[in-house]
């Protein structure tokens, strides 16, 4: 029989560093997006429903464009990052507030909508095919039981880095194949070729990471036994946060680590050799299309992705 697995794909960030909405440009031969090349790959690899987290005043242009397109093809749920699921008094205090409140806050918007195992993504990153079907094929054999089953899928840190700056990534401390710890950094080569990570966690130093040392591109896999844990420590999060609330994040990476700490789950790597395409900056936007038309030309995609 059949599992149902479903692909959640994060779409609220404002796209700042790039200057706009990055998750609907145009980047493939025919004005595909880079969606449209994740929810293809998810239907291929086995995934039964696709879920856009998105802001709820993009809700008619991702409608218009991407679910129009896809929508013929699987299953489409939209889901509203908004702050109506905060606890009081935060919600008040952050009436005014633009800013999303961070990936583990934009999954728990998603509760009401996933029932069954799930791989959360971000939307403008292309993680290539392999890296779904070791994920579908992950969420198929999960057993709902504790310590919770989940994944992620790791990433090579050469095959993740821009030529055009610095990016952020969550650099792994990997035991066999399970997760130990994240550190979320900014990651990049410097002037002699060596790639460093400067953690984003102002007390901890610099340091240098090896070529093939594993990194997490947020494509993190989950059963809905996520929703409890997010939503039993959604108050301490803000509790620890009060003097800050204007720009602190409840980021999926930190509960991921806390999960794994307190015994409430477990964390599988999943590693491929992958290569992520993205557009962190503008001037990645022309590597990104040669990328994608390199891939299509060797017939890894159709050239009208979404034709019959």
């Amino acid at each position: 029989m059949k599992k149902d697995i479903t692909l959640v794909i994060l779409a609220a960030g404002m796209g700042s560093r790039f200057g706009g909405l990055k998750q609907i440009t145009p980047l493939g031969p025919n004005g595909e997006f880079i969606i449209d090349y994740s929810i293809y790959d998810a239907i291929q690899a086995g995934f039964t429903k696709v879920i856009f987290l998105i802001k709820e005043e993009n809700y008619e242009i991702f409608k218009e464009t991407i679910g129009a397109r896809v929508e013929p093809h699987i299953p489409v749920e939209y889901c509203f990052q908004k702050n109506d699921n905060v606890p009081e008094p935060y919600q008040s205090m952050l009436k005014d507030r633009q800013k999303p409140l961070g990936t583990a806050h934009a999954i728990l918007c998603c509760k009401d909508n996933v029932h069954e195992p799930f791989m959360m993504i971000n939307a403008d990153d292309f993680y290539g095919r392999d890296a779904y079907e070791k994920g579908a094929q992950f969420l198929k054999g999960l057993k709902d039981e504790k310590p919770y089953p989940y994944g992620m899928i790791g990433y090579l840190v050469k095959n993740t880095i821009t030529e055009n700056g610095t990016v952020k990534r969550g650099v792994c401390e990997v035991d066999g194949k399970k997760l130990i710890k994240i550190i979320e950094s900014s990651v990049g080569r410097v002037e002699d070729g060596r790639i460093m990570a400067k953690p984003l966690d102002e007390s901890l130093e610099e340091f240098e990471v090896q070529e093939d040392d594993t990194v997490s591109m947020n494509m993190l896999l989950f059963t809905p036994s996520i929703f409890s844990y997010l939503e039993d420590h959604f108050e301490a999060f803000f509790e620890k946060n009060k003097d800050n609330l204007e720009k602190c994040e409840y980021l999926i990476p930190d509960v991921l680590f806390e999960t794994i700490k307190e015994g409430y789950s477990t964390a599988e790597v999943l590693k491929t050799t992958a290569t992520w395409y993205g557009v962190t900056y503008k001037e990645d936007a022309d590597g990104v299309k040669s990328a994608l038309k390199g891939l299509v030309d060797k017939g890894e995609y159709p050239n009208h992705l979404w034709e019959e």
